[in-house]
């Protein structure tokens, strides 16, 4: 069990939820940062119930000011920032030929951009203290692509190589990084993609489901398995690495 800091972006419902609930369970004193507090303060009722520690912080990643006041009120609550987990993230679904630059603009924003904020944030600290996990969350459309999702697709692939680079300039710092990429999870937002496909929703998830080898949609759950993995201290010699939770649909 460890006692460490974590912080989850984005951490108060769907797989952002499945990771702080994982971290809870493995001991971490969790801060959930998030833009919806009532689910945030549902989620970290969730942990405490269970006997673990969490504490809500507003945050929002595309406002540097906002990143840097969420980390002050982590450390003044729980104390120094260990384990950052950049998960916060947002699409939608749309041929790119219908994309703006605004909608660009968005998606790099809270997609890259987030990560980039809260990375130049806390890593320093965690170099100066000769410790941290970074684990980012990427996708298995930044490893393949994916229909109707080109420039989510192409943010995730940027956090992917950003991930390696980062990971090799701070490998002498007792600090790793690494990148989970989840295949289709059965999240809110899946679903709301499912009933705006133009078809029958269930349909939809059906079709997604046949083609997963192992014939199931991912739970938020298998996602927070695989951070709590590389969050902990035993994964010292792992930095750089793509892993993607998808019941075999993509395999490197």
């Amino acid at each position: 069990m460890s006692n460490r800091v974590a912080v989850v972006t984005g951490g108060a419902q769907g797989i952002g939820k499945g990771i702080s609930d994982a971290l809870g369970a493995a001991g971490f004193r969790v801060a959930i940062a998030d833009l919806n507090i009532e689910a945030a303060e549902k989620t970290a009722a969730g942990i405490r119930e269970a006997g673990g520690e969490a504490v809500v912080v507003r945050i929002d990643i595309t406002d540097t000011a906002s990143v840097s006041a969420a980390i002050a009120s982590v450390a003044d609550q729980l104390g120094p920032i260990e384990v950052l987990v950049n998960n916060a993230g947002w699409d939608d679904f749309m041929p790119f030929l219908d994309t703006t630059e605004e909608f660009w603009d968005k998606i790099l924003d809270i997609n890259f951009k987030g990560a980039l904020r809260m990375i130049r944030n806390v890593v320093p600290g965690m170099i100066e203290r000769g410790y941290g996990r970074v684990i980012n969350i990427g996708s298995d459309a930044g490893r393949v692509g994916s229909s109707l999702e080109a420039v989510y697709s192409g943010a995730k692939g940027g956090i992917i190589a950003f991930t390696k680079t980062l990971a090799r300039e701070v490998a002498t710092k007792g600090v790793t990084v690494n990148t989970v990429c989840p295949g289709p999870t059965d999240t809110p937002a899946l679903r709301k993609f499912a009933d705006n496909a133009g078809q029958d929703a269930e349909k939809v998830i059906s079709g997604m489901t046949r083609a997963v080898p192992m014939k199931r949609l991912g739970r938020p759950e298998d996602v927070g398995t695989a951070v709590a993995f590389f969050a902990s201290d035993a994964t010292s010699f792992i930095t750089g690495q793509t892993l993607s939770v998808s019941g075999g649909l993509t395999m490197a």
